[in-house]
């Protein structure tokens, strides 16, 4: 049965499969933001917006048998699965099914949280973080890596109707209740409520056919310009014709896809 409303790509088999590309291309980038974070053995880490749980599985990893990690995420299928996961690797892992609105963290009890592509969904992110503001011990870290500027995503050579259909998913993002590029707002946001900014670095990916993490944009495109078709953006034959555009460049070994720029922001709790 399909979950409805959970993710805009959806929760199912397929979308399980694109997130795991997805993690494996920005596994790296994660991984340096911890280190950076000074994530480490015997830590209490929310993860929010964990999805199946890749990153969350990482983690349990890094605060072992003496630590915990709360992972949060508003599907049931994927908090399903992450619980398999859980039980079969016996990790320290508490998965909450729960929207971000909904959770309950007690005070101080937090030594830092991971976010990536979670604010960028929601209406009223500042509730959010200030609500994991007063969960975080003093000089508790957040690491947040989230869109700021999807406009970026740009290809060469210039192909008029995948280039259409990347501007039409742009357009259904800035139509939507949510702000695509909350990344370039979060500095001031986390400064704000009272938190200092200790790093920040952009996160960008240059991409050619013969990359591995080209199958990233790649999936992404056939998963969500249909659904961009449904939405009303697009119609089949201009989806058709942007899928005929990708394949076309995947046979051009110099073309290039710039994937939406990224910001990484590191705060801690004084």
């Amino acid at each position: 049965m399909k979950e409805q409303n959970a993710y805009i790509l959806g929760t199912d088999q397929t979308e399980l499969f694109r997130l795991g590309i997805q993690h494996q291309a920005w596994a790296e980038e994660a991984q340096r933001g911890w280190r950076l974070a000074g994530f480490k053995r015997g830590q209490t880490i929310l993860d929010l917006g964990c999805g199946p749980g890749f990153c969350t599985k990482e983690l349990a990893f890094i605060v072992g048998e003496h630590g915990k990690v709360i992972a949060v995420d508003k599907s049931e299928h994927f908090i399903e699965h992450l619980q398999k996961v859980v039980t079969l690797q016996g990790l320290r892992v508490e998965a909450i099914h729960a929207d971000f609105d909904d959770i309950h963290l007690e005070s101080d009890s937090l030594d830092g949280m991971y976010c990536r592509w979670a604010l960028a969904w929601l209406p009223e992110p500042e509730k959010i973080l200030e609500k994991v503001y007063k969960a975080l011990k003093p000089g508790g870290v957040v690491v947040l890596q989230e869109y700021y500027d999807w406009s970026t995503h740009q290809i060469r050579p210039h192909q008029v109707a995948l280039q259409k259909a990347i501007d039409a998913a742009l357009q259904s993002f800035k139509d939507s209740p949510w702000e695509i590029d909350i990344g370039r707002k979060l500095p001031h946001m986390l400064a704000n409520m009272g938190m200092t900014v200790t790093h920040t670095r952009p996160m960008i990916k240059l991409l050619r056919p013969s990359d591995a993490d080209w199958i990233w944009p790649r999936s992404f495109y056939h998963s969500y310009f249909p659904r961009v078709k449904d939405m009303g953006y697009l119609s089949e034959a201009e989806v058709s014709a942007a899928l005929k555009d990708l394949y076309e460049m995947e046979h051009d070994e110099n073309a290039t896809i710039c994937c939406p720029l990224m910001i990484e922001v590191i705060a801690k709790k004084v």
